[in-house]
């Protein structure tokens, strides 16, 4: 028997009792492991899960595009004109004299400035003087006639006062005591007296003629005086002396009958200036006398307030334009003639009217629209009606109204329902034209 069988069964009957007993569940190293693994891959897919679906909404809020929102505003909107002109005084002439003579004094000069009725000039003119002192001696001649008219008329007067009374004496007598005055004495007396009437009349008459050719003389010094004090050339309105065409001795033609009479100097008004101004055709219906103007001098750099003082009611024919004029103070005496001249008209002025920034306008051809924020930040679409444009606003005639919000960033992505983040946008600053002096 072999030596090692023994050893065999007991091996054999040991291995039958332990497959009889219960047996207790052995873990081994690589089943562990595989555990651990499925729960971390099942953690690890959850966690990438909502990692994906933060990703997804982050994204998505991300792609939202923010636009820039202004409000619908009310304001005063204005149309604007700027014409171009040139200043001009408000009135203006050449001086001449009313007699010819020579330039005795000459009291003003290029810039003078002079005031009403103020004496520039004084002209020599012998022939009027002369006639001044002929007219001063017929005057005392004709005085001295009339003075001896008049004592012959009361010389005349005394004799017909005694012929008359013994006249009435003697024909009283007559009818009283007839036979004691002879006829003869009585028409005698009658006839001196009426005689002597006769003279009183003629006398008066002559005191009559004489003072009539007084006053005949007295009238033609009265003209002579008036034509000799135009020997004295005054200002006839305050102003200031522009051109001066005379020197001493100059000799000046009279201004009323010679064509090429020389003037004494030129004279302007510089109080006030007139900015004549041509308002193009299309803007006639809007011009009233009173509207405000502003009047930029840019040789100055200042700026003056003035408004429209007159026009003329018709467009002229050549160049479709209408007159229209500015009076401009010149209180401190800057301004002169010829300055070169901007005139801001403000036309079809309007308060409290709807506005937007003009970014916000879509323009296809004529249609006008908006794009406006809707509830829910949803973009829409808004057809406009425009009124008066301005550099900074709008008017909106119709289509919104105010507190609306409207897009005006760049709205060329974008389409009517898009869903958008709102950011309130500052428009840009309101300055009302203005001007000061």
């Amino acid at each position: 028997m072999d030596e090692n069988a023994p050893r065999k069964l007991q091996k054999i009957k040991m291995n039958h009792r332990s497959s009889s007993a219960p047996r207790r569940p052995r873990s081994h190293p690589s089943s562990i492991f595989g555990f651990f693994s499925a729960v971390l891959l099942v953690t690890t897919g959850v966690i990438a899960g909502c990692g994906r679906t933060e990703i997804s909404a982050s994204a998505k809020v991300q792609n939202v595009p923010t636009v820039g929102t202004s409000l619908v505003a009310t304001r005063p909107v204005a149309q604007y004109l700027t014409l171009s002109s040139e200043l001009v005084p408000f009135q203006e002439i050449d001086v001449f004299a009313k007699e010819a003579g020579f330039v005795k004094d000459l009291n003003v000069d290029y810039g003078s400035r002079v005031r009403k009725g103020q004496v520039m000039a004084v002209l020599e003119i012998p022939e009027l003087e002369a006639q001044l002192d002929e007219d001063h001696a017929s005057i005392n001649t004709q005085s001295d006639l009339v003075a001896r008219a008049q004592h012959d008329v009361s010389r005349a007067k005394a004799q017909y006062s005694a012929a008359h009374s013994q006249y009435e004496r003697l024909a009283g007598v007559a009818q009283t005591q007839k036979g004691l005055v002879a006829q003869q004495e009585v028409d005698d007396a009658q006839g001196k007296d009426l005689a002597l009437e006769a003279q009183v009349e003629a006398a008066q008459g002559a005191v009559d003629a004489a003072q009539s050719t007084l006053q005949q003389v007295q009238a033609k010094l009265k003209r002579d005086q008036a034509l000799y004090d135009y020997s004295k050339i005054v200002a006839p309105f305050d102003g200031v002396v522009t051109q001066r065409f005379a020197n001493l001795g100059t000799l000046m033609q009279a201004g009323t009958n010679s064509t090429n009479a020389l003037p004494l100097v030129r004279l302007s008004d510089e109080n006030v200036y007139r900015l004549v101004i041509p308002v193009p055709e299309s803007y006639v219906k809007y011009v009233a006398v009173g509207d405000p103007v502003e009047v930029r001098v840019p040789a100055l750099n200042r700026s003056i307030r003035g408004k429209v003082t007159r026009f003329s009611v018709d467009v002229n024919g050549s160049t479709r334009t209408m007159h229209t004029e500015v009076d401009v103070p010149n209180t401190d005496q800057k301004l002169v003639p010829g300055l070169y001249a901007e005139a801001v008209l403000t036309l079809n002025r309007r308060d409290n009217v709807l506005v937007v920034p003009p970014q916000a306008i879509n323009r296809e051809g004529e249609k006008t629209s908006v794009d406006v924020l809707l509830p829910g930040d949803r973009i829409g679409f808004q057809p406009v009606t425009l009124g008066i444009q301005m550099p900074d606003y709008i008017e909106i005639a119709s289509g919104l109204k105010a507190g609306d919000q409207v897009i005006v960033s760049d709205r060329g992505s974008l389409k009517e329902g898009d869903l958008v983040k709102p950011k309130a946008v500052q428009p840009l600053p309101y300055e009302e034209t203005s001007a000061k002096q």
